[in-house]
């Protein structure tokens, strides 16, 4: 069910604290740590609490989570000191979604060229 923590779920188990992360911030709804396999000096993956399969059904289910996680992308882009970021969510396998539970990857740190390669 949409919202409630999956069993299979790497990022569930994470917000629930058993599997380790680095996290670098955390509110009521999300948590933000960095990716293990960065693709920029920064890359930071900002997760809602709640489980939603991708951010459109996150978008859906519960708007104002969704909005905190885009709000967390500008606290991160700050502790983080960049000046410059991208905001990533990637919706399905054919765009490269691994996990599916909404998340959203800020990279910076580098120049980011467009279209991406």
């Amino acid at each position: 069910m949409a919202g409630e923590p999956q069993k299979d779920c790497l990022f569930c188990k994470i917000v629930e604290g058993h599997v380790p992360a680095t996290i670098v911030r955390q509110t009521d709804t999300t948590v933000a740590f960095r990716d293990i396999n960065p693709q920029a000096p920064v890359h930071i993956l900002i997760i809602p609490k709640v489980h939603y399969d991708n951010a459109a059904a996150l978008a859906a289910g519960a708007p104002e989570i969704a909005a905190d996680v885009l709000r967390e992308a500008q606290a991160v882009a700050d502790d983080e000191k960049l000046e410059s970021y991208r905001t990533v969510f990637n919706t399905g396998p054919g765009a490269g979604q691994t996990v599916f539970h909404a998340h959203a990857h800020i990279l910076g740190g580098r120049g980011l060229q467009w279209p991406p390669g």
